[in-house]
């Protein structure tokens, strides 16, 4: 260890070399490292040999400068500063220190220091004790605390029972009560003799409170039974005398320290289930042992209510998944709530033949208990009844019999559907309509809905194609819509591919045929309808054109709107394309447009039937019109009367501003005073007479105002009434805040600076307003300066008081006035006038780099009244918020 330091300390010394020679004189050669030296310390305990210079043993004459090492260490921790702490080394025994010099410094360049620490075993307690539950103490916990710790080199003998004694603890547990002495002693190092120190340990008996035997008990037991419990009954083994105790008094059934019984009833019945935890203690006789107590649980659970739980088993399959499929069920528990955890749950599957038991384990976790099912009893067609049998909640002592009621789901393995064998009738169709399919015969299709996939070739192609039908007592009814066959011919192709019973889901191929027949329809692309507008007690020619190559037809028709009849049918000839008939004046009786609608058209040659035509043409059948009522009219000039303003009205009456005119007024021509002539015209030209009408335009004149009547001063704080009193009106005198769609006003509504109000002379009368009297209102005619207070100072601290810095009344006195506030450096902080009155305390205006916020102190004002020769003012506030 000496060569590997040496060797430290001289690469080190080589790394500073240079600045080593620069510092060596030429005397530098003549120092060393002292002569080895030792020392023996055998009173170890003496407070001086905490701080030992080693340096100072050193013999000869050594240098300061070197390193000193501790031998008993490693290298890289083993240098130190000479000055040795021997009450920290915690062995006794000979340890050794080297005093190092570089080489190039000092020719004797290393000198040791040996040092001998003599034993010591510490200073024992008078009293040391330990209790009977303790299964291990360490014997040096019997030393003076307050004394130098005894050397750990020692040995420990025990004076009597030494298979208790283990290095230095000993198991007072199996030991037992008693007193038992132990002997520590260290060997003698050089000339400090050995010494040993003895020990003696009490150990005391702690009281036994008895072991518990916990009482578990469902609610739907006895439990009036147990309404006198006695607790002591629930231990075995403890010492009289204890006193029982209830944690957080929960229950208050101890109602003193002599109270051992309690009433499970009435746990119960006031607290419900749960654990509930009753301690029996024991007092100490002596200091050492503390108490000792024992915890007795009395446990009552209530049986989990599955009552109204569903039991869902996924998925009902098809035949062909047998092989392949797996299942599961879902417990969900409703609507009583159950702890989640860990669940013992036994189900049975029972079909027509068997029935068999499982149980899985699992979790309930937010009311849902999901489970897989084995598929060992799932492999035959039919109907499989799944019923919950047990639940058991594992996480309780299962006590209680969990209610469950009926919970069942039924899985269901079902056939293919199989029609290859089946017949199939589709009867010969007209073009445009769909075809009637039926199945019947040979299948095994139960009641139910089906779809079949299909294709169609021949005289009409299409590919898969899907449709649904029902299946009732064996017989399947569906259409072929018709925009999959328009075309005709006698070769139609019906050919199934596939059928899925839609309740099941199960699907099957198959191969049946059929071919049908698609007739052909009256062509009737091109019937146009003719029929002239009549008058009353006229017949009617309807004319028909473009039918082609028919020869013969038969019509159906209705009328609707003014004259209505339905379902008539009228069977005609065909020459060249056109055909013609009469409805006879009979039926057209009321005068109005009616509507000639065309609903089929049937070729009698073939059958077929052209449907759905909803061909239309309306006529009118009109009568002469009476002439018009008329009636006198009153207008008010302000109504801007039109012709629409007259009654009669409408599209089939005309208004004439004389009895010869020819001119038809529009319905926006302003009326005047004067008479008016109106006539009916109906849509088949028939006109009525003129009837006279009178006009009266009533006037009212506006109201005027008084001069400068428009000019008041804020400070009387004027109303509509004084306004009024400025106004001369013929009528009665209404005030308005707008032109149009305004605000009646009161008279004692206050009147606003440069608001305009809108006055209206009324006659009762006419009920006629006049044209509006425009006033537009100043509140700055003050001819008083009275003098006015300025305030001195404002708090702007949004306490709702005081906020804000303004000049009463200033705006009705000055109304140009201008106000400007400077801070104390001169700059501009706020600068007011009539549309801006108060100032609130910030410069956001006039920022001068004090983020807006303006500071607690005095500001300076400038105030401007702007009005004669009145001379401004200056003056300042404080700001305090």
């Amino acid at each position: 260890m000496i060569i590997k330091l040496l060797s430290f300390i001289k690469h080190n010394f080589i790394k500073c070399s240079i600045l080593f020679l620069f510092f060596l004189s030429s005397n530098s050669y003549s120092q060393c490292a002292g002569e080895d030296a030792s020392l023996t310390i055998c009173d170890i305990q003496d407070p001086a040999n905490r701080n030992i210079n080693l340096f100072n043993l050193l013999g000869g004459n050594p240098t300061a400068g070197g390193v000193w090492v501790d031998n008993s260490k490693p290298l890289e921790e083993n240098e130190f500063n000479g000055i040795l702490d021997a009450q920290a080394l915690q062995n006794s025994g000979v340890y050794s220190y080297t005093y190092v010099q570089h080489s190039s410094v000092c020719v004797d360049n290393e000198a040791t220091i040996t040092v001998n620490i003599g034993p010591y075993t510490g200073v024992t307690s008078p009293n040391v004790s330990t209790c009977n539950d303790v299964e291990s103490f360490n014997l040096f916990l019997a030393f003076d605390g307050t004394q130098l710790a005894p050397q750990q080199n020692g040995i420990w003998t025990a004076n009597g029972n030494p298979a208790t004694l283990l290095g230095s603890s000993i198991n007072p547990k199996d030991l037992g009560v008693g007193t038992y002495s132990y002997t520590y002693t260290i060997a003698a190092v050089d000339s400090c003799p050995a010494q040993s120190a003895t020990v003696s340990v009490s150990v005391f008996r702690k009281p036994i409170s008895g072991n518990s035997d916990d009482f578990i008990l469902c609610s739907t037991d006895n439990l009036a039974a147990y309404s006198n419990l006695n607790l002591n009954t629930r231990l075995q083994g403890q010492d009289p005398g204890g006193r029982w105790s209830e944690i957080e008094s929960v229950t208050n059934e101890i109602t003193s320290l002599n109270d051992n019984r309690i009433n499970v009833q009435n746990i119960y019945n006031t607290r419900g289930p749960g654990i509930y935890e009753f301690t029996y203690t024991v007092l100490s006789t002596n200091p050492i042992c503390t108490e000792s107590k024992t915890t007795v649980k009395i446990s009552i659970e209530e049986p989990l209510d599955f009552t109204g739980s569903t039991l869902v088993v996924n998925s009902d399959i098809c035949e062909t998944e047998i092989a392949t499929a797996t299942y599961t069920a879902i417990l969900k528990k409703e609507p009583h709530s159950i702890p989640d955890g860990e669940y013992d749950v036994t189900y049975t599957i029972s079909n027509s033949s068997t029935t068999v038991s499982n149980v899985v384990n699992g979790n309930f976790i937010n009311g849902t208990f999901t489970f897989n099912v084995d598929t060992a009893n799932l492999q035959a067609v039919g109907n499989y009844t799944f019923t919950i049998t047990n639940i058991v909640y594992t996480n309780s002592y299962g006590v209680c019999t969990s209610i469950l009621g009926t919970i069942s789901d039924v899985l269901t393995i079902s056939p293919l559907p199989r029609i290859n064998s089946a017949t199939v009738k589709i009867d010969p169709i007209c073009k445009g309509l769909p075809a009637q399919v039926e199945i019947s015969g040979d299948t095994n299709l139960t009641n139910g809905n089906y779809r079949i996939t299909y294709n169609l070739s021949g005289n009409n192609t299409a590919t898969n194609q899907q449709l649904d039908f029902t299946v009732t007592d064996g017989v399947g009814l569906f259409t072929i819509p018709a925009n999959l066959i328009p075309n005709v011919g006698v070769n139609t192709n019906l050919d199934i591919t596939n059928i899925t019973n839609l309740t099941t889901g199960c699907t099957n191929t198959a191969a049946l045929s059929k071919v049908f027949t698609v007739k052909p329809l009256p062509n009737v692309a091109a019937v146009v309808l003719s029929i002239n507008n009549i008058c009353l007690n006229k017949e009617a020619t309807i004319q028909l054109s473009g039918l082609g190559s028919l020869t013969n037809i038969t019509l159906d028709y209705s009328l609707s709107a003014a004259n209505v009849i339905s379902n008539q049918s009228v069977t005609l000839a065909v020459n060249s394309g056109n055909a013609s008939f009469v409805i006879p004046a009979s039926v057209l009786t009321n005068p109005g447009n009616t509507t000639f609608t065309l609903n089929t058209l049937l070729d009698n040659s073939d059958g077929c039937t052209a449907i759905n035509l909803n061909k239309n043409q309306s006529f009118s059948v009109s009568a002469i019109p009476a002439n018009p009522v008329g009636n006198n009219f009153n207008f008010c000039k302000n109504d801007l009367s039109t012709i629409a303003s007259l009654t009669p009205n409408g599209s089939q009456y005309q208004w004439f501003d004389s009895a010869s005119s020819t001119t038809v007024l529009s319905a926006t021509t302003l009326l005047v005073t004067g008479t008016y002539y109106v006539k009916e015209v109906n849509s088949t030209g028939c006109e009525s007479g003129r009837t006279a009408v009178s006009v009266t335009i009533n006037t009212v004149d506006s109201p005027t105002l008084d001069t400068d009547g428009e000019n008041f001063c804020g400070l009387d704080q004027p109303t509509i009434q004084n306004l009024s009193d400025k106004t001369t009106a013929s009528g009665i005198l209404y005030w308005f805040d707008a032109a149009a769609n305004g605000n009646q006003l009161t008279s004692d509504t206050l009147l606003t600076e440069g608001m305009t109000y809108y006055g209206y002379n009324f006659s009762t009368a006419t009920n006629c307003y006049s044209d509006a009297l425009e006033v537009t209102v100043s509140l700055s005619n003050c001819n008083v300066t009275p003098d006015f207070f300025i305030p001195d100072g404002f708090s702007p601290n949004g306490d709702q008081v005081n906020d804000v810095f303004r000049i009463p009344k200033i705006e009705f006195i000055y109304p140009d006035f201008t106000l400007e506030i400077y801070n104390r450096y001169g700059n501009l902080m706020f600068k007011g006038n009539r549309d801006k009155p108060e100032w609130t305390g910030r410069n956001s205006d006039y920022n001068v780099g004090i983020d807006g916020i303006a500071p607690n102190g005095v500001y300076f004002y400038v105030l401007q009244f702007n009005k004669g020769d009145k001379k401004p003012v200056q003056g300042r506030l404080y700001l305090n918020r």
